[in-house]
């Protein structure tokens, strides 16, 4: 089974990934990116929606238009993971 960061692992990796927002009540990380159109916002959810399935982890998320609002935790261990930080800095790598 998949362990929830500890503290000290959870504040070293949130230090990391500015662009990424802490939920302390869902213990979970939130971004929202902001798209040029909906064709663009739809497209980087495919690229994600292929990683994420080959991580067997798949993000809570939305999309309006060109927004797309991003949740990561891992639901089996009860909070935020190393397999959402990895999936975090993925999703990073691809919005560049």
């Amino acid at each position: 089974m998949i362990e929830a960061l500890n503290e000290t692992e959870r504040a070293d990796a949130l230090e990391a990934l500015d662009e990424w927002d802490y939920d302390e009540g869902r213990d979970a990380i939130t971004r929202a990116i902001t798209f040029a159109d909906f064709s663009e916002a739809f497209a980087f959810m495919t690229r994600v929606a292929l990683l994420a399935e080959k991580m067997d982890h798949h993000p809570e998320w939305s999309n309006v238009w060109n927004r797309v609002e991003i949740l990561l935790m891992t639901h089996d261990a009860g909070g935020l993971s190393t397999r959402d930080i990895v999936l975090a800095e993925a999703i990073d790598a691809m919005v560049g």
